[in-house]
């Protein structure tokens, strides 16, 4: 049963199938380190502490877990394994918590004088301008004006694709070509954002990160040009990451959050992969919001994060 109830009941088997070879690969590695086992003691521990680590929870936030479990042992001093996946749960459910950050229960963002500008960043192949091209449907479908910016001008591939998804979408692309001023179309796209009282402007941008000082020199000349026309914008950067990727995310995190101040993340193509527990690991670790998971190819399998559903859609054995 889920925890919360606002989630639609296709969001909710969306993203129950999207989690499907997280849940697989956990709980196959959960009921091996317990064949024989009566209660949770060291052994146990020591196999949950590796099942969570080989699920690219990451070694920092899977300590943590432990910990937590081993209190919960030492407190009620008989904990049998049968008990284990619910204290898994809530101890999860807790440190996703801790985060402070809100579930959303729908694609909104917060009111701003003029347009809400989101900044996107992120690596090449990650699904960046998909997930904006995702966004931009379900803002539209919300009844917001939306005006992309295709400043990712070091790839021809990110133009042209970023231009399809505003005409499948029907959401005007402010766009000057490859090999172009990225900052320029940023100007521009918050240029229009202005005159044509939009809500809301998504501006994608180049993912290069072995060039880590140009990069945070393009994002800081991106986000001076912006502040001519909405001097409080960007209002959010949103790191793009594929969560198939596990312990890579991790690396791309670190090294976009020290180039730039990202203040949300957008996991994807966790349908694809066992290494849905990344997901626990960067929110733990970084304390930036998941705001946005990918558990499929259609557009409303870009869900908003709810971090409830989420944990109890990967402990739902159902």
């Amino acid at each position: 049963m889920a925890l919360f109830n606002f989630f639609s009941k296709d969001k909710k088997e969306s993203l129950d199938k999207g989690l499907e070879k997280t849940k697989d690969n956990f709980f196959s590695k959960l009921t091996k380190a317990m064949v024989g086992k009566s209660k949770v003691d060291d052994e146990v521990l020591d196999s949950l502490e590796e099942m969570l680590v080989t699920s690219d929870v990451g070694v920092q936030t899977t300590l943590k877990i432990i910990k937590r479990i081993e209190q919960r042992v030492e407190r009620d001093n008989y904990v049998t394994t049968s008990d284990l996946d619910k204290i898994l749960k809530e101890e999860i459910a807790g440190l996703l918590a801790e985060n402070n950050s809100e579930d959303l229960s729908d694609y909104e963002v917060p009111k701003v004088s003029g347009p809400y500008v989101i900044l996107v960043v992120g690596v090449n192949g990650v699904g960046k301008t998909t997930t904006i091209g995702k966004l931009s449907a379900q803002f539209k479908k919300k009844g917001k004006k939306v005006i992309l910016g295709a400043a990712d001008t070091f790839r021809a591939a990110a133009v042209d694709q970023l231009k399809m998804w505003g005409e499948r979408v029907g959401v005007p692309v402010v766009s000057h070509g490859m090999n172009t001023d990225p900052a320029s179309v940023a100007f521009d796209a918050a240029k229009q954002g202005v005159d044509q009282q939009a809500d809301i402007v998504i501006i994608d941008t180049a993912g290069r990160l072995h060039t880590k000082v140009n990069l945070m020199n393009e994002l800081s000349k991106i986000k001076r040009v912006i502040q001519k026309f909405i001097p409080e914008a960007p209002h959010e950067v949103l790191l793009v990451l594929d969560g198939s990727t596990g312990q890579n995310a991790f690396v791309q995190a670190t090294e976009f959050t020290k180039a730039t101040e990202v203040s949300a993340l957008a996991i994807t193509k966790l349908d694809g992969t066992a290494k849905g527990g990344v997901v626990l690991g960067i929110s733990d670790q970084f304390k930036i919001p998941v705001k946005y998971i990918g558990v499929g190819e259609k557009v409303d399998d870009l869900q908003v994060f709810n971090k409830h559903e989420f944990v109890d859609s990967l402990f739902n054995r159902q």
